[in-house]
């Protein structure tokens, strides 16, 4: 492991491969949207064997990130990075192997465990990369992949499986994985909170013992979830993840049975808002968020809050108004402001934690904000449309808004101090 403080050089070029991998990440993830169609006819499945393609990633990533999240805060960090890179990457080649159903579900399994092994470590590496200062800045790039992967996953996927059909579209899409699974491993490593103030646990980069490896985990992620700032924090997160899954499964849904806009037009209109205001709002928002750290030690958690109550009114709008360019401006100004909370909120979190705990901080936060937020928020929704209507039912939305702002401005009052560690 390295003992020195990372060069801009050796720190810009981790942000560069891991932000790659994030990409990779999140292209992989949305393959098996647009192909579908073809997986339903090669092997004659059924609407809900197609539908369980997602939860069976989406349960075992979950369940596997506190996992990794420990691990990722003993020892090295690049090795199960680069460990999860290859096992996703082979989980997605493999998924276009699979011989019938139980195969391809099981490799799509396989995936969700090599993205928690990347997702629950990856943040805490580079929240050592960089000073405090600028670590909303660092998340918002990393962040600003999700929506672009995202679009490229329907995009690349969809044109693949067009021409070459949805074999290929798995092969040609997980084998850039082995490269950047090997970049990782000449990253640099630094010390634990070698960017962090000196902290009461001991010297920078001391790395707890190794014995007892389960029960000191086990004893971590309990104190973890005794701590009321850290928790409100996550909280308000899945709140916000709540709504953000709530949006993104049913909007174009909404788009074509409430404002009869046609199918194509609401997927691909709502899709481009989606990857346009993800990267300039999650841009912007990581130099707003220093912005306000410099002047607060709550600054990250008074911008989040500010700008998740800022969308709730458009929201609203965006819901209820009938005239097409007052809803398209509305989803518009409400997406850009919700992504500008991602950076500011991801690296209030890695502050708030000890360098020693912070990739188990970021994967328990990641559990959280899944169970509590985008896997009930879609069939919720869809609840409330059978019982109700959909136009009515998406009006949870902007009430999960509000609650994850009012959550995050309640922690700033309190003076819950996301802008330094604390202590082990």
């Amino acid at each position: 492991m390295n003992t020195a403080t990372p060069s801009p050089r050796a720190a810009t070029r981790a942000l560069i491969v891991l932000t790659s991998i994030n990409l990779l990440n999140y292209l992989d993830r949305y393959l098996v949207p647009p192909l579908a169609p073809d997986l339903k006819g090669a092997m004659t499945l059924s609407d809900q064997q197609l539908g369980w393609l997602w939860p069976a990633f989406m349960l075992v990533y979950m369940l596997t990130a506190p996992v990794f999240g420990a691990w990722g805060d003993r020892g090295s960090r690049r090795r199960p990075i680069a460990l999860g890179v290859l096992i996703w990457s082979l989980a997605t080649v493999l998924s276009g192997l699979a011989r019938d159903y139980a195969e391809l579900l099981g490799a799509r399994a396989l995936v969700g465990v090599g993205e928690a092994a990347y997702v629950a470590i990856a943040p805490a590496l580079l929240a050592d990369c960089f000073p405090l200062s600028a670590r909303g800045r660092v998340f918002s790039v990393l962040n600003m992949a999700i929506p672009v992967g995202a679009a490229l996953g329907y995009v690349v996927g969809g044109l693949i499986g067009h021409h070459l059909g949805w074999r290929p579209a798995f092969f040609i899409c997980g084998a850039p994985g082995a490269l950047l699974a090997a970049a990782v491993l000449w990253l640099p490593d630094p010390p634990r909170g070698v960017q962090d103030a000196p902290l009461a646990a001991g010297a920078p980069g001391r790395t707890p013992a190794a014995s007892g490896a389960v029960s000191e985990a086990l004893a971590r992620y309990l104190s973890l979830l005794r701590r009321g700032p850290y928790m409100l924090i996550v909280l308000g997160y899945a709140a916000y993840t709540f709504a953000l899954g709530g949006l993104g499964f049913w909007m174009p849904l909404f788009l074509e049975r409430v404002r009869a806009v046609p199918p194509d037009k609401a997927t691909t209109g709502f899709g481009a808002i989606v990857v346009v205001t993800g990267v300039l709002g999650t841009l912007v928002g990581g130099w707003l968020g220093d912005y306000c750290l410099e002047r607060s030690r709550q600054g990250y958690l008074w911008f989040s809050g500010v700008v998740t109550l800022a969308a709730v009114p458009f929201a609203i709008v965006a819901l209820a108004a009938s005239a097409p360019a007052v809803y398209t401006a509305a989803i518009v100004a409400a997406e850009l402001l919700l992504f500008m909370s991602t950076g500011p909120i991801n690296a209030a979190i890695a502050n708030i934690v000890s360098p020693f705990e912070r990739a188990s901080a970021l994967a328990l936060s990641m559990f959280a904000i899944h169970l509590l937020g985008d896997v009930p928020s879609p069939p919720l929704i869809g609840h409330l449309s059978d019982v109700s209507s959909l136009a009515r039912a998406v009006l949870i939305v902007p009430v999960a808004i509000a609650i994850g702002g009012v959550i995050w401005l309640a922690a700033a009052r309190a003076g819950v101090g996301a802008g330094e560690p604390a202590t082990a």
